[in-house]
Order: structure tokens, then sequence, then C-alpha cells
């Protein structure tokens, strides 16, 4: 990365930010350290744009784009190809405008469905209240005559209405109650009573949790307002429907409005990087950062626009804000899920990708180790990316992966003497139970040979460890720290040297008291004094010996998994073969089959992952880096052609 310095006039500041934004190589620092100086304060100010609004529209298009796919039902397809245009065509304001329209159109309509909703709502719920009093043939806002009070009224459903009504007779008041209607919830009834007995009615009313009932602005019987509902509903749903279908027809503009969309995001990241810039009206000035790689393309740009700039390597101070963008090539690009899945490398730090390539890949093959589980990866992976062309953030990684995990897998599988287990010869066996095709041509068996491939398993976890340790010496050598690269890392090659030497010459006694001298001269280096050389010694032993021994026998997993995945694909074609019919046995083994290398793609993939992010990664690798954020295009659903 360099350190990127600009100043231009005010007046070309749209003009300089289209240009940064097709180049897509620039990310402009957040000016707040100038700000805060009172010198930059007095002469310049953050600039402005349009951010708030952009980010409103995108937010419009996006809802319009939601209920587009919603009411019209459309589907995105795996594998269906997106459009390519040009960037002219894409950067079009014409367009732009047409889909902003179309926005309006589409927001208008939900405003309306929503309202319909809303209103359709409040119609279910006066239906719902006037429902239980449709068998009462009386107007419902008539309240009694000049003498006599008309009361509608609820109880619990479970009331007892023989003896409501024993209780009513036995007071003194001139009073009658029907029940109109009953649920589980609540029973209905009218009440009739003299107004001057209201009082004493309701009293005798309470214990059986008598609720009055009233209707405001309700004329006519509840038949004959449900009836009104109903037509009222009627209308509302098929307004509601006259929106929606307003919406489907516009399904059409399904691909303009989703470029849209993209050109929104482009704007958002171009206005964001405009309110990055300081400015007094007449001129601009902004810091940012830019690969080296892209350099000449930069200069050239800045150059045809008459710009004041200068680069420089970043200092010590500013390396914890430098941005990281990993370099890498085909084969090592993959591993970027990997990576930022777990956290970027520091700017000081190294790119883990090339170093953990090699073992990833490996290891996934060699627990996945079957010819036909690899064959089935790669075709998916070439498949996907030749029809869907993914271009997310995690799938344009992954797929590739799955491509290079699979050759691993085909590999090994070959290696291995497997294709789908042992489908193979079980087939070969029900068809002729004579036959002499017992097994595939293999160089060892997961099954027959467990403690090789045991051994086999901790010898590649040792060279991994190694591997991470080299890695950890050269980087504290570049340092100059060469006596603590030689005292921690190269001492324990040493260890791992004179004990295997040891082993092979039959002398365990000597090779031990040559590491326990070694040790002694070199892990106290560092400590003050004899008793932090003294416990620096016994932290080191301790530590390490254990730290070893866990992080090799760790790498058993691969035996496991490569052990599991051979036997259950075993099982399931035996189980096959049991039915002695050719049709039953593969359906059995195709269906186990299908089970066990769904459950061993993501097996594979996290104990992986475990021995790269823990027993590697901890042996070297420094965390904590800052993705790189340039102002750019980068389009979800379309593809950008250059001409």
């Amino acid at each position: 990365m360099k350190k990127l310095r600009v100043m231009a006039m005010a007046d070309q500041r749209d003009e300089l930010l289209k240009g940064l934004l097709h180049l897509g190589c620039v990310e402009i620092s957040e000016p707040d350290d100038k700000l805060a100086d009172p010198a930059w304060s007095a002469l310049l100010k953050r600039g402005t744009s349009d951010l708030a609004k952009v980010r409103t529209d995108l937010a419009d298009a996006n809802t319009a784009l939601e209920a587009i796919k919603r009411y019209a039902q459309t589907k995105d397809g795996m594998f269906t190809p997106r459009p390519e245009v040009t960037e002219e065509e894409f950067l079009d304001p014409d367009s732009s405008e047409r889909a902003k329209e179309l926005c309006t159109q589409v927001g208008g309509n939900l405003q309306d469905i929503s309202r319909l909703q809303g209103e359709e709502n409040r119609l279910l719920s006066r239906e719902a209240a006037l429902r239980p009093w449709m068998p009462l043939d009386m107007p419902l806002e008539l309240e009694g005559t000049e003498h006599v009070l008309f009361r509608l009224g609820t109880c619990p459903g479970a009331t007892d209405t023989g003896a409501l009504r024993t209780a009513l007779a036995a007071s003194d008041a001139a009073v009658e109650v029907y029940e109109i209607n009953a649920d589980k919830q609540q029973k209905y009834y009218l009440l009739i009573c003299h107004r001057s007995d209201e009082d004493a009615v309701l009293e005798v009313l309470r214990p059986y949790n008598f609720s009055v009932v009233t209707f405001q602005g309700v004329a006519g019987t509840a038949a004959e307002n449900v009836d009104a509902l109903e037509k009222q509903l009627a209308e509302n749903r098929a307004a509601q429907e006259s929106s929606a279908a307003a919406i489907t027809e516009k399904a059409g503009d399904l691909e303009a409005l989703r470029m849209y969309v993209d050109r929104l995001n482009a704007e958002v990241s171009k206005d964001t990087g405009a309110e990055r810039l300081l400015t007094d009206g007449t001129i601009l000035f902004f810091e940012g950062w830019a690969p080296a790689e892209n350099l000449k393309e930069l200069e050239t740009f800045l150059n045809s626009m008459c710009c004041a700039w200068e680069t420089a390597d970043p200092t010590e101070e500013e390396t914890p804000s430098v941005p990281v963008k990993l370099k890498n090539n085909w084969f090592t690009r993959p591993l970027n899920m990997v990576t930022e899945m777990y956290s970027l490398p520091s700017y000081s730090g190294v790119d883990p990708n090339p170093l953990m390539a090699p073992f990833f890949i490996f290891f996934y093959g060699f627990m996945m180790a079957d010819m036909g589980y690899g064959l089935l990866m790669m075709l998916a992976s070439w498949f996907v990316m030749k029809k869907a062309k993914p271009n997310g953030p995690t799938m344009r990684h992954m797929i590739p992966l799955l491509g290079l995990c699979g050759v691993s897998t085909f590999i090994m599988g070959a290696l291995t003497g497997g294709f789908f287990g042992d489908l193979l010869p079980q087939l070969a066996m029900m068809l002729n139970p004579n036959t002499t095709f017992t097994a595939m041509p293999a160089l060892f068996s997961p099954l027959n040979d467990a403690l090789a491939v045991l051994i086999g398993s901790l010898a590649i976890g040792l060279a991994q460890i190694f591997t991470g340790m080299a890695i950890s010496m050269y980087r504290q050598i570049k340092r100059g720290e060469v006596m603590a690269a030689l005292c921690n890392e190269g001492a324990w090659y040493l260890v791992f040297i004179i004990f295997a030497v040891g082993i092979l010459a039959g002398q365990i006694k000597a090779a031990l008291i040559a590491i326990l001298v070694l040790l002694v001269l070199t892990q106290g280096y560092g400590k003050k004094g004899i008793i932090g050389k003294f416990m620096g010694i016994f932290g080191s032993l301790y530590n390490n010996i254990t730290g070893y021994f866990s992080d090799i026998l760790s790498y058993s997993r691969l035996m496991a998994l490569m052990l599991a995945g051979a036997v259950i694909a075993q099982v399931f074609n035996t189980l096959g073969g049991i039915t002695g019919n050719v049709f039953a046995f593969f359906i059995i083994s195709m269906v186990g089959n299908a089970l066990n290398f769904a459950l061993n793609l993501l097996g594979c993939y996290v104990h992986d992952m475990r021995l790269q992010c823990l027993e590697y990664f901890g042996r070297f690798y420094e965390d904590g880096g800052k993705p790189f954020r340039p102002i750019s295009i980068e389009p979800r659903f379309v593809d950008i052609v250059k001409k």
C-alpha cells in the first residue's frame, strides 16, 4: 500500500470522484485527525454530498425490488446468468430516472396496500365484534323507551344462564334477560329493565362479571351491519388486488431495477468518499491509500486532472491503520474465504494464503479421500462457475475452493481405492459372486492400514507445524531478532532432530541429556536474574512439551475422518448388497453415500479450518488487518464489461 495525498480544484470534485470510482483502487481516509488540528480546521471543512438522499433512494429501490419479487413471485435461479452491460450503460442517467420513477410507482402501490390492509383489519375487527349479535333482530342504536332500558352485555362463557335469571328474579327489580348467542369465550345477553332499576340490576349481575357492550355510530341490526362490512371488505380486497397487480405488471422491469440498485450502491461509495474530502470551496484535499500495483494508471488519471499529488510508503506509526488487500493467484485466491472468515493479517504480517493453500487443500482431500466424491465436487464447481459466475464475497471463493479440494479428494481416493466407498466391488460381487474383483487398486487402505494412516497423519501435521515455526523464525530474523529466533523455534527444531537421531541410533538416554542441556542454555534467553531464567526454562519445558504434543496429536483427526467416511460408505454399500437386488442396492447406496458426502463436506471443512487457524496460524499469524475499502463499483446483479 502507498499513502496517497491529493489536492485539486473544488469544481473538479465530481469528475475526480467519478474517475476514482472507475479505477476502483483508492480508499479515501477519514479526515478526523486533520480536523482535530486547529491549523487544518481553520482552513478546510469536511465536504458535503447527497449521501443521505442516495441512501434513501437505495432503501426505496430495495423495497421496490423485494415487492416485485414477492408479488410477481419471481425466483432467482442459482444458475441464471447475470446480464452484461458496459460502464456507460450502467451509469446512464436516463435509465436511472426511469428506474427511480418505477420505484416511486411501486412505493405508491405499497403505501396503498398498507393503508388498505390497515383498513381491512379495522373492518374485520368491527365485523368480529358484531357477528355474535346477528341473531338479535333489533336495531343496535335502540337504547329503550321512556321507562324501559335496553342493555347489551356479555358474561364469561362458563356463566350459568339459569342461575343468572334466578338471581334477577329474586331481586325486586322489573327485569328480563335473554341469551342471544354463546361461544367458548363469552355469552351474549340482551337485558331489559325499568330505568329506575338499572343500578340495582347491575349490582345483582356484578358477581357474574356482566359487561355492558355499546356500538357507537352504528345504526340498524347487527346482521345488516355485517352485510355492509362484508361488502366493504370485498371492495377493500379488490383494491388490494388491484394495487398488487400493478406491482406484478412491473416484473418486466426487474432487471432495470436491479441495475439501478447496483448503481445506487456505487453512488453510495462515491458520496461516502465525497464526505471525506476537505475543502474551502476553491480547492479540495484528501489522503488515502492505493495499492502499489495500481499507481501507474492512477498517475495517468491524476495527471490528466491536473491534480497535485504524492505517494509515500506508510510509516511505522501508520502501520496499524494501513488497509490490507490480499494479492493472490488462481490457486491461493479461493483461500481468501478462510482468511477473511478468521481475520485479515495485519499490514506488518504475512499473507497466509500461499502458506496455507497447499496444506488446506491436501488435508481436505486426505480426510474425504474418495474418487466419486472428488468427481462430484469438481463437476459441481465447474458447473456453478460456468453457469452462475458467482461474484458474491463468499461464493466467488467457496466454489473454486470446492473444485480444488475436489481434485485433492479424487487423488487421495485413487491412492486409497475409494469410489463411493467400495461400491464397484460390491456391485461386481452382486452380479458375479465368483468374481475376483473384490477391491479397487490402492496404495493403502484406511480400513486395513489404519495405524499407517495415523502415523502419516501425525507426520504431515508435524510438517505443517515445522513450516509454521520456520515462518516465525523468518519473521523474527527479518526484524533483527536473530537470537530470539534461534533460542525459541531454532532450539526446538534441534530438540526434534536430536530426539529423532537418538531413536534411530538407539541412544535415547544420550539424546535426552543433549536435549536437556540445549533447553537449559536457550530457554532462559531474555529473562533477567537467576530466578527469571529458571522460571523461563521451566515454563518453556512445560508449555512447549505439552503444546507440541497436543498440537501434533490433534492431526489424528485426519485419520479419523478418512476412516469414518470410508466405513460409513462401506456400511451403506453392504446394506444395499444384502438385498440381492441391483436396483435396491443403488437406491440404498446412493442415499447413504449422499448423506455421507454431505456430512463430510461440512465436517472436513470444519476440521480443516481448525487445524489451520489453531495449530498452524498460532505459530506465526498476526491478525487484526483492516480491509481495503476503495471507492469502486461492485455490482451484485450485473456484470460490467469493458469495450
